[in-house]
């Protein structure tokens, strides 16, 4: 297994993948299913869909488990399979990707509201945050990446989580898609500080509404700390429909461009969210490691 934090102290920037939900409908996830269900349903496409990103040059491919919590993935009536689905993926993404490719064991926000504002009881969020966790560390994952936050809470309860059941290295990033904010009007200074103080290896940004945007939020975190370990996974732009199908307008060139400027700011570890393709990934790769000295 790859040494990841030793290949962060190495020249260069890690190159991460792309999308993994839209690239599953596209290769035939009916729309509205859960794409942790084709772990066990359809691995032969996951498998697919990890290689096409490793082949076009990442460094790190991410498990196929964004919404693999309990609490996710009971929605579909799938919560009793959480430990098989969470295991499956990581071990998926270990055979795709061999010993020189890092794998990051995905985990999504549970997608309800924490009390007061919501059902959801702090204890509740802490176990299911350490289930996935368990599951992914026992499917080989090299480290934990917790993503696409909103609640600066929830992204504390998460590590808390994580930490009770492994020591695999943290990564935490937020989307700052609302006026420069999250969701939850977290700004990214905030975040920045409030999350690498509790010890994590990388703090970051993914998702968001353009290129432009999250590279905003990067310079802001990049300024509240300047000593910080910097990942960015921004989407290439925001969809529209065309025909019924949703079209992202950032070609791979663009996303190459972006990820220049993204790298000149320190960041260490940089891929594509949702819309980006291998295509996108294999022209990253291309501009950045052409930076290695």
């Amino acid at each position: 297994m790859p040494d990841f934090k030793d290949r962060l102290q190495r020249p260069g920037v890690l190159i991460a993948d792309g999308a993994t939900g839209t690239m599953l409908q596209n290769a035939g996830l009916p729309n509205g299913a859960a794409p942790e269900r084709w772990n066990l349903e359809n691995p032969a496409a996951v498998c697919a869909l990890y290689r096409a990103y490793v082949e076009a040059g990442s460094d790190i491919i991410l498990t196929n488990t964004f919404g693999g919590s309990r609490l996710r993935l009971e929605r579909d009536g799938l919560g009793e399979k959480t430990t098989e689905i969470n295991r499956a993926a990581a071990r998926l993404a270990r055979e795709a990707g061999g010993e020189n490719v890092i794998v990051f064991g995905d985990i999504g926000p549970t997608g309800k509201l924490l009390k007061p504002l919501g059902p959801l009881v702090p204890a509740e969020a802490v176990d299911a945050f350490a289930e996935q966790a368990a599951a992914l560390a026992e499917g080989d994952a090299d480290a934990i990446l917790i993503e696409t936050m909103s609640d600066l809470t929830e992204a504390k309860l998460a590590i808390e989580g994580v930490r009770k059941v492994v020591g695999l290295p943290i990564i935490v990033t937020f989307s700052f898609d609302t006026r420069g904010h999250t969701m939850m009007g977290v700004k990214p200074a905030l975040a920045a500080r409030e999350i690498w103080s509790m010890g994590v290896t990388a703090v970051g940004a993914n998702c968001g509404r353009t290129l432009s945007e999250t590279l905003t939020a990067i310079q802001a975190m990049r300024q509240a700390v300047p000593e910080a370990v910097l990942m960015a996974k921004p989407n290439a732009g925001l969809p529209h429909t065309d025909g019924g199908d949703l079209v992202y307008d950032v070609t791979p060139e663009i996303m190459a461009e972006y990820a220049r400027k993204f790298a000149a700011e320190g960041v260490k570890i940089f891929g594509g969210c949702c819309g980006s393709t291998p295509e996108h990934i294999r022209a990253v790769a291309k501009a950045l490691k052409e930076r290695i000295p």
